[in-house]
């Protein structure tokens, strides 16, 4: 006997799912808002440097999720074109006296095109040996600004103190949150766009199944590297980012691996392939780090990484879809009673 579909329950099931898109939608707009009048309301100088830390964080998860969480290409080297964004915007600033909006821009691109370079080569190799390949290019690219005299060495590099929105130099807070912002919801905006287009399709092809994707014509090296590049780009206008706020910048806090974790794990704590994930996961690890850094000081200093350590661990084993898939598993499992609920009443 043929099944027949309950019109209630398949008009029931609609109306829940539209109700949860605008939902969706509303509390975007609430977020948008919020976070745009909050340096109003709240005036508090460490108040607000802490939430540009979150936003710096979860720009770079969200530009990491390109590479690793669309592709599935485990980069763990990605401080090297953090570094790249930033000493490239540094040196041409201060060197060239070139504008910092251009500068910001050609360190993007620098760090896109030494991406390429880098993909044709790692590329070939898989799995956790791509991982290994990238972090040894992130040493030896550390190593390299260690030992410039003129990119400073390890002693460093300095922006002149010069303020205004010409020189992207300020003495309050306010201006680096709302850059960190846009920076933000720009990297967002392309993630959106790769996620609905044919590029979206073809990262998530070449990371759930390569050898169907290769067998209908996608090149893989190919597309693994657009989504390298992409991805490079944006991590290197945080980088670019970081430098215009620290006014300071050094091998030690620009191209450390610590760095590269941190974005890899931003991405995997908050759900890994998800838009929004990064957000949520930045939050928590900002938290976690400067909550170490005010409770141990100097005497604690590593306490992040093991924090770090043991997140990932405990994601691989109990959430392994992160704390955004663990959201969507609770509303499907409401949804899922509540249907279940309305199939008993009607019958």
């Amino acid at each position: 006997m043929m099944n027949k579909t309950n019109p209630a329950l398949t008009q029931m099931s609609y109306r829940s799912t539209s109700e949860n898109a605008w939902l969706m939608r509303a509390l975007l707009v609430f977020a948008l808002l919020a976070a745009l009048c909050i340096p109003l309301l709240d005036r508090n100088p460490a108040h607000i440097n802490l939430l540009i830390l979150i936003l710096m964080a979860a720009q770079l998860g969200v530009a990491w999720n390109i590479i690793g969480g669309y592709a599935g290409q485990i980069s763990l080297g990605q401080a090297a074109f953090f570094g790249l964004g930033a000493y490239t915007s540094t040196l041409l600033l201060s060197r060239l006296g070139i504008n910092p909006w251009l500068a910001i821009l050609c360190g993007g691109f620098l760090a896109a095109g030494i991406s390429l370079a880098i993909g044709w080569s790692c590329f070939r190799l898989k799995g956790h040996y791509f991982a290994m390949a990238t972090i040894a290019v992130a040493e030896i690219i550390q190593i390299v600004f260690t030992n410039w005299d003129y990119a400073g060495a390890a002693v460093g590099l300095s922006l002149p103190m010069e303020e205004g929105w010409s020189r992207l130099v300020f003495s309050s807070k306010e201006p680096y949150y709302y850059l960190a912002l846009g920076l933000l919801l720009l990297t967002l905006l392309a993630n959106y766009l790769i996620e609905s287009s044919y590029l979206g399709y073809y990262f998530r092809a070449i990371k759930d199944e390569p050898d169907a994707a290769r067998s209908l014509g996608v090149s893989l090296t190919r597309y693994k590297q657009i989504a390298f590049a992409i991805s490079s780009f944006f991590t290197a206008l945080g980088g670019s980012l970081y430098a215009q706020k620290e006014l300071y910048i050094d091998p030690g806090s620009v191209l450390h691996t610590g760095l590269s974790i941190k974005m890899a794990l931003v991405s995997i704590l908050g759900g890994v392939g998800t838009l929004f994930g990064p957000l949520v996961g930045a939050g928590v690890l900002t938290m976690i780090e400067e909550g170490t850094r005010a409770a141990f000081g100097g005497s604690g200093r590593g306490t992040d990484l093991v924090i770090y350590a043991a997140l990932i661990i405990l994601i691989a084993v109990y959430y392994p879809s992160g704390v955004i898939g663990w959201f969507r598993g609770v509303l499907a499992r409401r949804k899922n009673k509540r249907l279940h609920r309305a199939m008993e009443e009607a019958q």
